[in-house]
């Protein structure tokens, strides 16, 4: 596999920490998430509407609201994962509560001989992705090592031992100073670069462990019109609220158990949050060009997201007879407070065309018996990207130019797909839906994708409705625990399945 961060990073200064393409996927590849019914047909609501979840898919989904409605949907996750790395399986689960589309809808009904028959406005929150999980994987490698890209790093920047001791303090400057990173001598003792002390050629032992909390959420208000129940517009401005913390422990150990090869283990510590809140929106259309018939197209704009972030790290490396037992920290290094780093991100646009099929499609909403339908999504992955918050930082702006480059050569466009439908029993409804959401990957070794299954039951009754849903992804997916410019890279392989379970209570006033 080619190298997968073929670029030169900045100098890790005191006040800056640097992204990588995975910031930018985190907040582009995710499941359809909304209200217990959305979830229960596979996440369709391109073109059906008359339903919270319309806020944050479709706007014009809106306008089949003929009277007020709140909703509140709490949730349930249920993580089970399995990673296998360098020939080595490792097992994991993490559960924790989620939610769904929850809000506010108030409807405006017009006089009769009016253009315009209806119109809604909407306040909703609706979390897009759920961050909380466990990465975890172990396994022999004799190809790499963690410890290299320090080398990658001092090598490239031509540092003195006065710059690999103090201006990497999230790194670099942490492997210098337990010597897991030393530096290497000629002959003549004179100085020519720098040495890792993890005996590759033998191999080492990896284990990477990180939790992962927060969430991508958005708050949504929308407004539509019901042009004479044929043509209905709307659109949404949205605000994303991101939070997600990272907890890392990454450890390297002698696999020969060699006491006199200088090395024993290294354990890298990190802690890293991020918080963001922005700006989008999205507009779309839906269509009744005949009775049963509904067609709905809609446009996501980029999300335009200021970011603040958050890092501490430590070391600690037992180099045997070479140093022995050493550590270091980056509050040390930072007079006790964390590294920062400021940067907008802009999210890839999306586009969803729609069809509904509607048996007995009539204004009477407690007439209607079933539909089927289904999404096509668009969404431009390698659209996203960095910008420095400083832009007269000339080597920051460098930076994010050649990390958007980087997105671009690593990320694709792909396509979503979701069916669903519901089957109606005057106040009972049985619902089943399916997605399939492609890899965002260019590169054809990252094999990558999730596969939903999804159903529900639903209970409506004098103003009142109570859904109940249940979604099982089956999930595919790579994860690196490190990466170099220099050597074909290794990554585990991540397969299991996330189970959500939504819970939705309304009622129509």
């Amino acid at each position: 596999m080619k190298s997968y961060l073929p670029f030169i990073a900045i100098l890790i200064t005191l006040s800056a920490t640097a992204q990588n393409p995975d910031y930018s996927l985190r907040m582009a590849w995710f499941n359809q998430n909304g209200s217990a019914r959305n979830v229960a047909t596979g996440g369709v609501m391109g073109s059906l509407g008359g339903e919270i979840t319309a806020n944050h898919v479709n706007p014009a989904g809106l306008g089949l609201f003929k009277t007020n409605e709140f909703v509140l949907s709490p949730g349930f996750l249920f993580n089970n994962n399995k990673f296998k790395y360098r020939g080595s399986d490792t097992l994991n689960n993490k559960n924790n509560f989620g939610y769904g589309a929850s809000g506010l809808i108030l409807s405006s009904n017009y006089k009769k001989n009016r253009k315009w028959t209806s119109s809604a406005f909407a306040i909703s929150v609706n979390q897009l992705a759920s961050y909380n999980n466990r990465i975890q994987f172990k396994g022999f490698n004799n190809m790499s090592s963690f410890s290299e890209q320090y080398l990658e790093e001092l090598t490239r920047d031509l540092a003195d031992t006065n710059a690999a001791l103090s201006n990497y303090i999230f790194g670099s400057s942490l492997a210098f100073r337990t010597f897991l990173i030393d530096t290497a001598n000629n002959a003549s003792g004179n100085f020519i670069g720098y040495q890792s002390l993890v005996p590759i050629s033998t191999g080492v032992n990896q284990h990477y462990d990180a939790t992962t909390r927060g969430g991508y959420h958005e708050i949504a208000l929308g407004v539509a019109g019901n042009m004479e129940d044929k043509l209905y517009v709307g659109g949404s401005l949205t605000i994303p609220v991101i939070s997600y913390t990272r907890e890392l422990v990454y450890r390297e150990t002698d696999a020969t158990n060699d006491p006199n090869n200088q090395f024993s283990y290294f354990e890298f510590k990190e802690t890293f949050t991020s918080r963001g809140l922005g700006l989008g929106a999205k507009i779309g259309t839906i269509y009744k060009p005949k009775e049963y018939w509904r067609i709905g197209f809609a446009i996501h704009t980029p999300q335009f997201i200021s970011f603040k972030d958050r890092v501490r790290a430590s070391m600690t490396a037992n180099t045997e007879t070479y140093a022995g037992f050493r550590t270091a920290n980056s509050d040390n290094l930072n007079s006790g407070n964390p590294g920062n780093s400021n940067y907008s991100l802009i999210t890839p646009w999306r586009a969803i065309v729609s069809a509904s099929y509607v048996f007995r499609e009539i204004k009477d909403t407690r007439r209607q018996r079933a539909f089927i339908s289904a999404d096509l999504e668009y969404v431009n992955y390698r659209g996203s990207r960095f910008s420095a918050e400083d832009q007269n930082d000339q080597a920051l702006v460098s930076y994010y130019n050649m990390l958007n480059n980087v997105i671009k050569d690593t990320y694709k466009g792909n396509i979503n797909f979701r069916l669903g439908g519901e089957l109606k029993f005057h106040t009972v409804m049985f619902r089943l839906g399916g997605a399939y959401y492609g890899s965002p990957y260019k590169d054809s070794e990252l094999k990558a994708h999730r596969i939903m299954a999804t159903g529900g039951l639903g209970y409506r009754n004098k103003g009142i409705f109570i859904d109940l849903s249940y979604a099982h992804a089956f999930n595919r997916d790579v994860q690196f625990a490190y990466r170099l410019n220099d050597k074909p890279n290794t990554f585990a392989e991540q397969t299991g399945s996330r189970g959500n379970v939504m819970l939705t209570f309304g009622f129509k006033f």
